[in-house]
């Protein structure tokens, strides 16, 4: 996830399972079995590919495209269809501006969503894991990732979903139906097609898990938190994506106030108020009648609370118990605000800049958080600040979240600690990305546009992760000896580790900041 404006075993049997997987399917699937390209869903007959190890559906609709007046209203259903239709490519991303992690977009024409299955068929149903992006809830699309060592890998159906983004997603305004929560809905549209039409695919409907990373993970957390999610899904996987995630003035990313993923109401709907009078604009319906260009600039992505999708801020349904409880595995990466901290202007950061920030995040406290994660101890004042956030903003909250859904669920937690995973982004020369932000990816699915390159040892630890996150999808377990505390995810090296400990948890509860 970028800024709010602006993106997990050397346990043999796991390995040996999901290796089994990869092999059995290169074996025994064909590319010339008949029909096999053809799927017919509830709106009708899609026309995929298929291959010796999978097949895929892309740009499958599960809503109506939501322009003109559907712009801002809870999705549709898609119009059927007749003959086949060609799901051989994906469909438009949704409404969005270029970034450093994508193509920008201005298509309200999006909520398409994507299926892979291994190509030979099994006698009994699939589980079914559906992937929900990261992006900041501003960017990003299914279709970025190719999933296909997922599903072959672990032997899943693994669909993926697009959803509407930025102010198309959540806008907040006085009077509006469903404010805020679009793009939530959006993707509650996408489970209920998921029930509908796993079969026809081979998938299990009463076998769903939920899954995603940082705006996807939050989304997760959001689906936990909502009344109207219960049943969609039955078991959860939440990358990076701490429900009681927050941070501090300027800890994201400097300008950005102090803060949480999520928004209430009033707040959401004081944010459209005035966006929509910047933009010369008193009501709906005006805004409804703006060319999509003019809307991608405003600084709303958050999903909103006190509504009916989202009655509870999900980081109070959490601490309260109010969430659909299901089986669930959480974690962070061991460096996550590396990323963000190196996409902070005036690079590289000075040790005056990097007081300057603490004192803007923590006040009179900082220098306490400095004596803490003194420039000396972390190689750089760009490595102290990145440092003191991934504990402050990350990985202390993921400790609360876990201990939270814990006590209330079967949990599963890690925390994904590669440091020397391939880097997303540029860094500056004053920077180790180490397992920032996002770093996790590349080992559970190839990401479309890149050609990262795992060594010997990091592919071992991407079939370990697959089959992991694979077994837990289909029995509710992931293996690996992963029953208590917290499992760090590295190569040769998958072993517990003290979470709190090893982020300060105790200091940052102790300052109370």
């Amino acid at each position: 996830m970028r800024t709010p404006g602006v993106v997990s075993k050397r346990i043999t049997r796991s390995l040996t399972l999901a290796l089994a997987f990869v092999a059995v399917g290169a074996l025994t699937s064909t590319a010339a079995a008949t029909g096999r390209d053809l799927v017919r869903t509830d709106a009708g007959t899609v026309r995929g590919t298929v291959t010796d190890g999978h097949r895929t559906f892309q740009g499958i609709p599960f809503a109506a495209p939501p322009v003109g007046e559907l712009r801002w209203k809870a999705p549709q259903p898609a119009r059927p269809w007749t003959g086949v239709r060609d799901a051989t490519k994906p469909g438009d991303r949704c409404a969005q501006a270029a970034s450093v992690v994508g193509a920008g977009s201005e298509s309200e024409d999006c909520l398409y969503l994507n299926v892979t299955t291994p190509a030979k068929p099994s006698y009994r149903p699939r589980p079914v894991m559906v992937w929900v992006h990261g992006g900041g809830f501003t960017s990003g699309a299914g279709s970025d990732y190719d999933v296909r060592r997922l599903a072959s890998g672990g032997d899943a159906i693994v669909v993926t979903v697009n959803y509407r983004l930025g102010a198309f997603g959540f806008l907040g305004y006085p009077g509006l139906a469903d404010s805020g929560v679009f793009g939530i809905e959006d993707q509650q549209a996408a489970l209920r097609w998921v029930k509908r039409n796993a079969a026809a695919f081979g998938g299990d409907a009463h076998n769903v898990t939920l899954f995603g990373e940082s705006a996807g993970g939050f989304s997760v957390c959001s689906h936990l938190a909502s009344p109207l999610s219960a049943g969609l899904f039955d078991r959860a996987i939440i990358q990076s994506g701490p429900c009681t995630l927050s941070w501090p003035d300027g800890g994201f990313f400097p300008g950005v106030p102090a803060g949480s993923p999520f928004t209430s109401l009033s707040a959401a709907e004081q944010q459209g108020t005035a966006a929509g009078a910047g933009l010369g604009c008193h009501d709906v319906a005006c805004l409804r009648a703006l060319p999509v260009k003019s809307l991608l600039s405003l600084p709303i992505s958050s999903p909103v609370y006190d509504t009916k999708v989202l009655p509870l801020d999900p980081a109070r349904a959490v601490r309260e118990g109010r969430f659909n409880r299901v089986p669930t595995i959480a974690g962070t990466t061991r460096d996550e605000a590396r990323l963000f901290v190196a996409m902070f202007p005036d690079q590289p950061m000075t040790e005056q800049r990097y007081q300057e920030l603490l004192r803007t995040a923590f006040g009179a406290k900082a220098p306490q958080v400095a004596a803490k994660y003194p420039t000396s101890a972390h190689g750089s004042p760009s490595m102290a600040f990145a440092d003191a956030m991934t504990d402050r903003v990350w990985s202390c909250p993921q400790a609360e979240t876990d201990r939270l859904l814990a006590a209330r669920t079967r949990t599963f937690t890690y925390e994904f600690a590669d440091r020397d995973a391939p880097a997303l982004l540029p860094f500056p020369p004053d920077m180790k990305p180490g397992a920032a932000h996002g770093s996790e990816l590349p080992y559970l699915s190839d990401l479309v546009g890149t050609d990262f390159k795992l060594t010997p040892e990091q592919q071992r630890l991407s079939a370990q992760m697959i089959g992991a996150w694979a077994r837990f999808a289909r029995v509710g377990d992931p293996g690996l000896q992963w029953h208590s505390g917290v499992l760090s995810l590295a190569p040769g090296a998958v072993e517990p580790v003290d979470l709190a400990a090893e982020h300060n948890c105790g200091f940052w509860a102790g300052i109370g900041v």
